[in-house]
């Protein structure tokens, strides 16, 4: 008979927990620790307009979500796809519905009754939760605390990590593991913000006369390295300062990228995505004369407000002399970028523990019976449900690794 283990979990949101569940089923004491007074906190607040849990998307293209770092997360996200995901939901009694997106959410939108359900049936199976613990230390699978201001020490037979990135510090997200892991040699990638708004050079006018502005009806590409174009429709908004806004957010990581490169990033804003240039084009040859220009983009192609402001800061007007000319400007506005919004205010960071870091089983290659879970590891996804997968894939690999690691050891009575 296989003898009871300790093991501590370092983080209470959904990679954390899903450790915590896979490891307890197992037989072993968990005990849970989360510097904030409760768990799920990001995961929560992300809940408040809408919980998108996952996405319905066929596997080859969901796995891809995650770009470089795809082949590295398949071997969780294969094992605890969507389908699994949601099975694992509606064993918790939280019934899902498929959006028009294609994003699945929980049938009453809310992340509350589901995180309830979750954590009731934690502690009914003997997961301890040990809250308001901030980890400061690392030695081994030995880890110190600060508790309200007093240093907690406690020993176990093997310890996940799963603390989150760095984007949401009021939450408990905010990156203080990174110097603990360092000082333990860990290679860890430099945390950098995701899924987040960027900042442009906007003229006065446009800064004055439209900030706030949602751009809706619109589609984004963006030339990669390769050549190969990225296309996507969706809508944002024009801030003061640059673009925040789902369809901006899908476009992160080559933005960032490109940034870091060369200092700028640019990508293309077809006003008008369901048209190609040929019927834009027949459409803006009905002229009449002595119309204002605006009243001629306004009539023919019901182009006006924040779509015209970005046209006009792109293109000098002697880009518009022509119908053709016209049409090609309208499907293709040059927006330049030139630093993206930083870390605290974004959705999630990029960066973590890297790949070379851990096994296959996410353990820590430098700290033996050490794992690690969720955001604190070195992928990215965008918004869509993506990033909750892979939270609570990676969050359940770990466990596995937890359990097969007490399962080879001299653990038997």
């Amino acid at each position: 008979m296989q003898k009871q283990r300790k093991v501590v979990v370092v983080g209470a949101g959904p990679a954390g927990l899903m450790a915590a569940e896979v490891i307890c089923a197992a037989g072993h004491q968990v005990h849970v620790y989360d510097a904030k007074p409760s768990a799920c906190r990001k995961f929560l607040l992300a809940g408040v307009g809408g919980m998108n849990i996952t996405h319905s998307e066929e596997y080859p293209a969901f796995i891809q979500r995650y770009y470089d770092k795809a082949s590295w997360l398949n071997s969780a996200v294969s094992q605890f796809n969507a389908t699994a995901l949601c099975d694992w939901i509606h064993e918790l009694g939280v019934e899902t519905f498929v959006g028009s997106s294609g994003r699945v959410f929980p049938k009453d939108m809310k992340a509350a009754p589901l995180l309830r359900h979750w954590l009731t049936r934690l502690r009914e199976s003997g997961v301890q939760f040990h809250m308001r613990h901030k980890m400061t230390q690392l030695m081994g699978t030995d880890i110190t605390f600060d508790h309200l201001g007093e240093d907690v020490i406690t020993r176990a037979d093997a310890v996940v990590l799963a603390m989150g990135g760095a984007s949401w510090p009021k939450l408990g997200s905010d990156g203080a593991w990174l110097p603990v892991l360092e000082e333990q040699g860990v290679d860890i990638a430099p945390l950098e913000s995701a899924n987040c708004g960027f900042y442009s050079r906007w003229s006065e006018h446009l800064q004055s006369k439209f900030a706030g502005s949602p751009l809706k009806g619109i589609a984004f590409s963006f030339k990669r390295e390769g050549g190969s174009l990225a296309t996507q429709q969706g809508e944002c908004i024009v801030t003061e300062d640059g673009m925040e806004g789902s369809l901006i957010y899908a476009f992160s990581k080559y933005l960032r990228d490109r940034i870091k490169a060369t200092g700028q990033a640019t990508l293309n804003v077809d006003l008008l995505p369901l048209q190609n240039a040929e019927h834009v084009t027949q459409k803006l040859r009905n002229t009449k004369p002595k119309e204002s220009f605006s009243k001629y983009l306004k009539r023919t192609v019901n182009i006006s407000g924040v779509k015209a402001a970005l046209l006009y800061e792109a293109f000098e007007k002697n880009a518009f002399q022509t119908p053709e000319t016209l049409a090609r400007c309208l499907k293709a506005v040059p927006v330049h970028f030139y630093k993206t919004k930083p870390i605290d205010e974004v959705i999630s960071t990029a960066g973590g523990v890297c790949e070379g870091s851990v096994d296959e089983r996410l353990m820590l290659k430098s700290l033996p019976g050490v794992f690690c879970a969720g955001e604190m590891l070195d992928w990215e996804a965008p918004t869509g449900g993506y990033l909750l997968t892979a939270c609570f894939a990676t969050g359940r690999l770990a466990g596995q690794g937890v359990n097969a690691l007490l399962a080879t050891e001299n653990l038997y009575d």
